[in-house]
């Protein structure tokens, strides 16, 4: 098994190429396909995600690129930035991971998020597409604890 401890910050041409979804480029630690078919272990330090386009470099020199899998998500549109911002608004209230483009909200599908955004007045289309969510204020593994002012 390919052993893979370490991103790479410096452009490189990739060797091969790793396809994974958001939930597994947020593991640290994980056993993966390369496209090639060969297997890989995975070892980067925690709280850091993933993203496509990031390098990492394999045990025996070789250049892996990461590439954001298709999965099934709920993209809701809209020309309303108010609107938008309301469903951002509501949704990240829920903690839920959101990508945020020109227009358009995307998290990851679910039929009960799906109902709260259409009951906000915008329509949701749920469709396979690469996933790559805003990495947030704390960049990754915050976690709350007791008094830190964050209640629900």
């Amino acid at each position: 098994m390919l052993g893979i401890s370490q991103r790479l910050q410096q452009p490189r041409t990739p060797d091969a190429f790793l396809v994974l979804p958001f939930e597994l480029r947020s593991r640290s630690r994980l056993r993966a396909m390369l496209t090639t078919g060969e297997e890989a272990g995975i070892v980067l330090p925690r709280g850091q995600v993933l993203r496509g386009g990031d390098l990492l470099l394999a045990s025996d020199g070789r250049v892996i690129q990461v590439e954001a899998a298709s999965e099934t998500v709920s993209t809701v549109r809209s020309a309303e930035p108010g609107l938008l911002a309301r469903a951002a608004y509501h949704l990240g209230n829920r903690h839920v991971a959101l990508q945020i483009g020109a227009g358009w909200l995307r998290y990851g599908h679910d039929h009960v998020l799906d109902e709260m955004v259409r009951g906000l007045g915008l329509p949701v289309t749920v469709e396979q597409a690469p996933f790559e969510p805003e990495a947030g204020a704390y960049h990754g593994g915050h976690e709350h604890s007791p008094g830190d002012g964050h209640g629900h």
